[in-house]
């Protein structure tokens, strides 16, 4: 492993020799030199993991030093040491970009060495958020958002304009169409990018707590508030707040909220000292807020503030084009956990694409999750689909009630027996998966095929079989 560097910028030659063999003997590689213009030169031959400068050298001086090693380099931790130290010098060099400020002591030199590993250790850290940070960045990029039919190409050039301003934004959409996906891909979008996505569900949330999780509160603010707390306002403060089910938040709530969108100020619960934050907000609902201001439920004046750019999700059964190629991508995603599953056959994925899909994306997952755990391994077939409704259809027959009156026990006997069947049929007379796809429990769907009399159509050749084969790859005919 390579040995971590560390560049010495100081003029006394005593104490740079002393500190270099000190490092030296602590395990580091050192290049000490004696003026700040031989370590800008030096760096531009080489990087180093660390400088530690002295702060009052002839011609540039430590906090100069820093600061054009911070415009070149800002990943480079820098030290500063001073004989002459001051608490003005001190902030200077902290705020110049410097990770410490330190007395020049012969005494305490040995003391350098822990000093540098913390400093190291502040660098791994540094460098590890920033890939984090790149990671998330393409993570939630718009190219990562799948599909291409025209729904979804409307919906991303609206993202693509409003991620470059600070506008606030109102997601709008179906329960599981991606709500927050769009709002990841407008922060990691926008300028705000390396700053905080922080995310809050006001439907999840009891009123009176909610109040104390957007603003925080101050210690004995209420019972149980034994310590000061910090509400998602000023975590995101420089970032991005995004209020999920927005339409679920209480009147009284709604007032401060929109205090803090015209004021960018709010007080924490219990105080009445006053914060401000540089947040930018993006809502979003799954309800027909229109509706809610009739009702009285929701402030028309918010919702003006809210939507001042408003991103409408399409639902699924808008883009069936983009069907494929979303059961693609989270299958590509699955096979790494269940590498038996080799693919889907084009009748199963054409039944996924005729099904209207009410839950959306979230629903898709869900169920090629489903499918594939059950399979095990091999082709995902019709079989696996399960029963899911064609387009245009409702999930289950409506039964008309004639004139002359029904047996009402025997025809739900009839219809309970018909779907059993349906079920044993669909999954190959296997009785855990039919038993999911009822969403019954295999003891209790047993028990009824017994009651009922069910049996396979070859009766004589069938057997309990509860494990699903591995079946061949399908044959273009």
């Amino acid at each position: 492993m390579a040995r971590a560097s560390v560049l010495i910028v100081d003029d006394d030659a005593v104490f740079r020799a002393a500190l270099r063999r000190c490092l030296e003997g602590a395990g580091y590689e050192v290049c000490p030199v004696a003026d700040a213009e031989s370590g800008l030169a030096l760096l531009e031959q080489r990087p180093f993991d660390l400088v530690l400068t002295d702060l009052r050298m002839p011609g540039v001086g430590g906090i100069e030093l820093v600061r054009r090693i911070k415009a070149v380099d800002a990943d480079i931790v820098c030290i500063v040491v001073t004989g002459f130290g001051s608490t003005e010098r001190s902030i200077e060099a902290l705020e110049a970009g410097a990770f410490w400020f330190v007395d020049k002591s012969y005494d305490r030199i040995a003391a350098f060495s822990s000093l540098i590993q913390k400093g190291l250790e502040y660098r791994q850290l540094q460098t590890s958020n920033r890939r984090l940070q790149r990671q998330l960045e393409v993570k939630y990029g718009l190219d990562n958002i799948i599909g291409e039919s025209d729904a979804l190409k409307v919906t991303l050039r609206v993202v693509r304009k409003v991620a470059e301003s600070d506008a606030t934004v109102l997601v709008l959409g179906e329960s599981g169409v991606g709500k927050e996906l769009v709002a990841r891909a407008v922060h990691y979008n926008s300028r705000r990018a390396g700053q905080p996505f922080v995310t809050i569900n006001c439907g999840a949330i009891p009123e009176e707590l909610l109040e104390s999780e957007l603003f925080g509160h101050v210690r004995g603010a209420f019972t149980g508030a034994v310590r000061e707390r910090v509400g998602r306002f000023r975590s995101a403060d420089g970032g991005t707040l995004f209020l999920d089910e927005i339409g679920d938040m209480s009147p009284s709530l709604q007032v401060k909220l929109l205090r803090v969108l015209q004021e960018r100020e709010f007080e924490p619960v219990g105080s009445s000292h006053t914060e401000s934050v540089d947040v930018r907000i993006i809502a979003a609902t799954n309800q027909d807020l229109a509706q809610l201001i009739r009702e009285r439920r929701f402030r028309e004046d918010l919702y003006f503030r809210l939507s001042v750019v408003p991103i409408e999700v399409p639902p699924l059964r808008e883009r069936r084009e983009d069907i494929p190629l979303l059961v693609d991508h989270y299958l590509r995603e699955l096979k790494r956990h269940h590498p038996g599953v080799e693919g889907i056959t084009q009748g199963a994925l054409k039944r996924l694409c005729e099904h209207d899909w009410p839950g959306n994306v979230r629903e898709l997952v869900g169920t090629l999750e489903r499918m594939v755990v059950l399979l095990g391994s091999g082709w995902l077939d019709e079989r696996d689909v399960g029963l899911l409704g064609r387009a245009g259809e409702p999930p289950l027959p409506r039964v008309h009630l004639p004139a002359e009156g029904v047996d009402f026990t025997a025809l739900v006997d009839a219809f309970e027996t018909d779907l059993i069947r349906q079920a044993l049929e669909t999954t190959g007379w296997n009785k855990n998966q039919a038993a999911h796809l009822l969403d019954l429990k295999r003891t209790t769907l047993v028990e009824k095929i017994r009651a009922k009399g069910i049996l396979p159509p070859d009766h004589a050749a069938s057997g309990d079989s509860d494990e699903s084969t591995r079946r061949a790859a399908p044959t273009e005919s």
